[in-house]
């Protein structure tokens, strides 16, 4: 019997595995980026040869996957067609006013045609009325024939929006099953599936999306299922969401588009857990990794859950973790411009050839570089010691690439660097806080990932933060993330009507179907006993974008109490709220089953040994001219340990600068808690 928790990064896969007598066993392979279902059954044969736990006692596998965002990211979906109603064929590259570069002299692309040019959409004779009523009856021909021209393309995967499909969804079904008769072996992809809800612009974009990595998912889900299966283990795969829920590969490869934040939502699962352990239920976590940094902010213990997300520079209709990704990471590549202003980031060294002290012919200085520089790095443990470090080659790199060029020593440069990475997180953190109305030095910072605790007391520094929590193992935190979740499911539909005289009958027929679908997926999953929440978007009759206000359906007097719940949402959200008449917009229910409220994983007992390990010289904001500092095992404190900053604290995952002006302590969850 044993539960497996398998994150997939670009640089490490992470796998924890849990044992039923508490036994924990922790594993870092390196990814394998062409298919990332290799590094994964290597980590299950490498568990098997050095613990000893075989692929048949696996009776719990979840996974945090970045294929989805990868495909994007790297232009590599499917070749998609899209088929709309008649006259509506350029809504994906119309978009919206807004635009991000005002002032560009040569603007990119506003909206993500690349998921479809103009050549692969086409559009047949159908349409309804916004009520859902039948204007003009589907052309069935038509559709036969635009999936033929789209296939004799080259399309792989068809995405079908219609227009008000949302109220009535029959011209589409019948659309996708024509299109399955004909070219059976093509992804299909309908709107009222996808995303049930008003807005053409955004249903358009979000199905073109679904479509756009469905093949591409299936593929992979299906490779590490057979993969699985071949090495004998008997669990269910399931997969992360980017809500923070669980779920079978079933619905996984049915809404691909819900998988975009797999892995940094594992992680956000697990820092919620962490701070609830170290009695800090407000927390920023930041993991910071070899190429970007992953900003979620967690309040009153419940992670921000926001319904858009930006994927590739588009935003995309689909719930998600607020996570704000940078890029910022220990590989960003630092450098003088024609201005003469050091640049860090956001182009990355990656892992090959990596920062120049990797050694593997890298010759930009990179902020690895500067951390070893500064001291905060040991050459010789890396990496837990898996990777050598050279102190020369980063000193060749820092000196030639930005000494030099603005005339200051390698120290100088390389806590240069440090700056300004630091003020683009910190700019990140306030992404996530402030621009939504809280106060981060309310919070405290949660690091993780392997290059988190270089940078967490820099951070809080500059944002008047005056706590840390460190968990015991920050590199790793994904992974356990992943075992701790529950199994979810969130089910909505669009149900447009004025709150002034609104027919709750209405609306708990409509949350009765809604229920019935969600637990239809639950059961598809195995899950029992699942708890259901329900919650409505709201807008003021005349605005166009909603608020979402959770409420109980056997509330007295419903309509009342949700206006009151959407005022003061909008008071959260804009700083004031207007008594002026408002509208139900959508419905929505989630199903959840399981979870965890603790992570074993995170309170490994101390070993044996010596704290401090030994002293080195480090250079510091503080101490520009260095100082001699303890280096600390973090394997070894034991509960209620304290010291004071400035200290390096080594562990295999990752390494935390302690600053000047702050001390520390283990509490009892084995939380390294840092305050200033």
């Amino acid at each position: 019997m044993a539960e497996i928790g398998i994150d997939t990064g670009g640089t490490f896969t992470d796998l924890v595995c849990r044992l039923p007598d508490g036994r924990l066993h922790l594993l870092k392979t390196p990814s394998t980026r062409q298919d990332p279902s290799i590094a994964i059954l290597r980590a299950l044969e490498e568990l098997h040869a050095r613990h000893g736990v075989a692929p048949q006692e696996v009776t719990r596998f979840a996974h945090g996957t970045t294929v989805a965002t990868n495909a994007v990211l790297e232009r590599k979906g499917a070749t998609l067609g899209l088929i709309t109603t008649q006259g509506f064929r350029d809504v994906l590259e119309i978009g919206r006013q807004l635009r991000r570069d005002l002032y560009s002299a040569t603007p990119g692309a506003g909206t993500p045609v690349f998921l479809a040019p103009r050549r692969q959409r086409l559009e047949v004779p159908e349409r309804l009325a916004a009520d859902g009523s039948v204007l003009l009856a589907l052309d069935e021909a038509e559709v036969a024939a635009a999936a033929d021209a789209l296939v004799a393309q080259g399309c792989t995967s068809i995405a079908v929006c219609f227009l008000f499909s949302f109220r009535n969804p029959a011209h589409e079904l019948r659309a996708g099953e024509i299109i399955a008769a004909r070219h059976p072996s093509l992804a299909i992809s309908l709107s009222h599936q996808v995303d049930p809800a008003f807005r053409e612009y955004e249903r358009t974009v979000v199905t073109a999306f679904d479509g756009y990595v469905k093949p591409v998912v299936d593929l992979y889900l299906a490779r590490l299922e057979d993969g699985l299966r071949q090495a004998g283990v008997p669990a269910p795969l399931q997969v992360m969401q980017s809500r923070g829920g669980l779920a079978g590969t079933t619905t996984a490869r049915q809404r691909p588009v819900r998988l975009f934040l797999s892995g940094p939502a594992a992680g956000v699962i697990g820092g919620r857990i962490v701070g609830a352990s170290a009695a800090t239920p407000d927390i920023i976590t930041i993991d910071v990794g070899g190429t970007s940094a992953d900003i979620a902010l967690i309040a009153a213990g419940k992670p921000m859950i926001r319904p858009e997300a930006l994927i590739a520079g588009h935003e995309v209709r689909v719930a998600m973790v607020d996570v704000n990704t940078i890029g910022a990471g220990g590989g960003s590549i630092a450098r003088v411009d024609a201005g003469g202003a050091l640049r860090v980031g956001p182009d990355s060294a990656g892992s090959e050839p990596g920062p120049a002290c990797y050694g593997r012919g890298g010759e930009q200085a990179t902020v690895t570089d500067a951390s070893l520089l500064l001291g905060w790095l040991d050459p010789g443990f890396f990496a837990g010691g898996t990777l050598r470090l050279h102190a020369d080659r980063a000193l060749e790199a820092v000196q030639r690439n930005v000494a030099t060029p603005l005339r200051l020593s390698a120290d100088q440069a390389a806590l240069g660097i440090h700056r300004v990475l630091n003020a683009q997180m910190a700019e990140g953190i306030r992404r996530v806080s402030v621009r939504q109305g809280l106060d981060p030095r309310g919070f405290a910072l949660l690091p993780l990932g392997g290059a988190g605790g270089l940078h967490a007391t820099a951070l809080a520094r500059e944002l008047g933060m005056t706590r840390v929590v460190v968990p015991r193992l920050p590199g790793l935190l994904a992974a356990a993330g992943l075992l701790a979740a529950a199994t979810e499911h969130e089910v909505s539909t669009a149900a447009p009507a004025p709150l002034d005289g609104l027919d709750t009958a209405m609306v708990r027929d409509t949350l009765a179907g809604l229920h019935a679908r969600a637990a239809a997926l639950m059961l598809a999953d195995g899950a029992g006993g699942s708890t259901a929440l329900c919650s409505a978007d709201l807008c003021y009759i005349g605005q166009s974008y909603t608020l979402e206000v959770p409420f109980d359906p056997d509330w007295p007097d419903l309509a009342a109490r949700l206006y009151q719940g959407f005022l003061a949402a909008h008071e959260r959200a804009y700083g004031y709220a207007a008594r002026v008449p408002a509208k139900l917009v959508n419905l929505r229910v989630v199903h959840s089953a399981g979870g965890a409220e603790t992570l074993a994983e995170m309170a490994l007992p101390p070993v044996a040994g010596p704290i401090e390990k030994s002293r080195r010289r480090i250079v510091t904001e503080a101490t520009p001219d260095g100082v001699l500092a303890p280096v600390l095992d973090r394997a070894a404190m034991p509960v209620g340990h304290r010291f004071v900053g400035p200290a390096i604290v080594e562990q295999a995952d990752t390494t935390t600068l302690v600053e000047a002006g702050w001390r520390a302590e283990v509490d009892t969850a084995m939380n390294l808690v840092l305050t200033r």
